[in-house]
């Protein structure tokens, strides 16, 4: 920003010195202008990786579904399995594998992206 001229001349010699209060203020307003540019770039950064951790937290919130559902299923099929001690087992087995397998590529992508995007 443009200030006016001062009427009083600056000084040229070494006699002629700016005030302490006027070298004070000077520095008292650079050091706000400082913190306030900092404080700025800080905001900037947190709100990007606040962005890219979005989609990561969301795909491990799906991987935690998906693997309590998967012991969900395993302890019916165990239960189950137990009662009738015939074929079901092997079912739930499979079911179990697959909603776990999910729940893995999930977590493993999740992860990825994370180190990717940070």
């Amino acid at each position: 920003m443009l200030k006016p001229a001062d009427s009083q001349p600056k000084p040229s010699g070494p006699d002629d010195e700016r005030p302490i209060g006027e070298i004070v203020h000077q520095l008292v307003e650079d050091g706000k202008a400082y913190a306030k540019a900092e404080i700025a770039v800080a905001k900037a950064i947190a709100a990007d990786k606040g962005k890219a951790l979005g989609i990561p937290a969301a795909m491990l919130g799906g991987a935690l579904l998906f693997a309590q559902a998967a012991i969900t299923i395993l302890a019916l099929a165990l239960c189950i399995g137990l009662a009738r001690l015939v074929g079901p087992l092997a079912g739930a087995l499979l079911s179990f594998a697959v909603f776990a397998a999910i729940a893995g590529a999930l977590a493993w992508f999740a992860i990825e992206r994370a180190k990717r995007d940070l």
